[in-house]
């Protein structure tokens, strides 16, 4: 295989500590491809973690000097993930992740709701993560009547099946902008129209993890009463994500005993986490890093497309930092076991089903083969031409090797 110009420039490639962080293990050069599970922590937000670990330490709710201190520093964090998300600080609540935050907007949103009596429809789609697919599964035996959104082939929703989804007794519909296992780009834009047409109460909660930092939308473009995003997906450390909540927006809190998070979220903030979170925010170029991720995309699709039994899952109108495919005939987990010997990191779905059968391929697909056989690649821009030349090799020779 030719190999092309490296899409890197030595004007905008990070620094080599950065980019080769943990990447010698054992004589051989680690090759990270699962960078949707999580990613390593970034200068800037290691630098900022250390710094409030050490020295900035003190609880935000004190009333003594190194109180306040923390107290300013984590409004002004506050205030860069709002304005990342194009929102108001006082919008923006703190919480452990990604998962937590799913599961705040969904069951806050629906205990919220019962003032509306008798209405109990809730629209999700098939292919959403675990936190939320699982809320729904809950809410759904015990009673509510869940309408489960039956994606395409390629993991695809319409605002057609939103229109005949959403009813006047709908009360939440919850849709990623971007899923995690395919990149499908969701239709996130139309889902507040058609609600408004079809004079329900429902709030609209979108999960936006795979696309924070990664894709250009705001709450406001994209019309959501409740966001839920994550800091290890772009760099910063594991542990803190935070909810969106439109202002007017009424949920529920899930826990109690404290005033923290406006009572919406109580417990001691992470102060440190939240600064690493926050610098890593301010550190991400979305436009500079797409453009690089989509080149890498595209060589890996071009190249995995010379491998005779390889069936993509993820279409051309998926994200650029996702790519999921099918090696037909050889089963997810040796070739991972084949790759991981290799020092080559990818997966067989979302980090969070923990080796369970993906409900999102069983949504798409009824091939087993396909299934069984499913890869995920997820990129960043550290990724280089050269890396995708080893993967591919590697997954030719397994091919070869194992068939026989």
């Amino acid at each position: 295989m030719q190999v092309k110009e490296n899409v890197h420039t030595e004007t905008n490639r990070p620094p080599e500590k950065w980019v080769r962080i943990s990447q010698e293990r054992q004589g051989a050069r680690l090759i990270y491809l699962d960078s949707s599970a999580t990613t390593p922590v970034c200068p800037a937000a290691a630098q900022a973690l250390t710094q409030v670990l050490t020295e900035d330490f003190g609880n935000p709710s004190s009333r003594h000097f190194l109180g306040v201190s923390a107290k300013q520093r984590l409004d002004a964090d506050r205030a860069v993930i709002a304005t990342k998300l194009g929102c108001e600080k006082e919008e923006v609540f703190f919480t452990s992740g990604g998962t937590e935050a799913n599961n705040l907007a969904v069951f806050g949103a629906v205990e919220a709701a019962k003032k509306y009596r008798n209405k109990k429809r809730i629209v999700v789609g098939a292919t959403e993560h675990a936190s939320v697919y699982e809320s729904a599964k809950k809410l759904e035996s015990v009673g509510y009547e869940v309408v489960w959104l039956q994606p395409d082939r390629y993991g695809n929703i319409t605002p057609a099946q939103l229109a005949e989804a959403i009813d006047e007794n709908t009360v939440l519909v919850s849709m990623m902008l971007v899923n995690n296992e395919l990149g499908s780009i969701l239709p996130a834009q139309a889902v507040k129209g058609i609600i408004k047409l079809k004079n329900a109460p429902a709030l609209f909660h979108c999960d936006c993890v795979q696309a924070f930092c990664k894709l250009p939308f705001t709450v406001k473009s994209i019309g959501a009463d409740l966001v839920s995003v994550s800091a290890h997906k772009v760099f910063g450390p594991k542990g803190i994500g935070a909810l969106y909540v439109k202002k007017g927006v009424r949920i529920l809190p899930q826990h109690i005993g404290g005033e923290q998070e406006m009572r919406i979220r109580p417990g001691t903030q992470a102060t440190a986490l939240i600064a690493g979170f926050a610098a890593a925010v301010n550190d991400f170029d979305t436009k500079a890093y797409a453009a690089e991720v989509k080149k890498i995309r595209d060589y890996a699709k071009q190249a995995l497309s010379g491998i005779e039994c390889v069936v993509f899952n993820s279409d051309e109108k998926a994200s650029a930092y996702i790519l999921n495919f099918s090696l037909v005939g050889f089963r997810s987990e040796i070739i991972l076991n084949y790759l991981s010997e290799r020092k080559i990191c990818v997966s067989a779905g979302s980090a969070c089903a923990g080796g369970k059968p993906s409900h999102v391929l069983q949504a798409i697909t009824q091939d087993a083969a396909v299934r069984d056989s499913a890869i995920r690649l997820s990129f960043t821009h550290h990724n280089t031409v050269e890396e995708i030349d080893t993967l591919v090799t590697s997954l030719q020779n397994a091919v070869n090797t194992l068939a026989h």
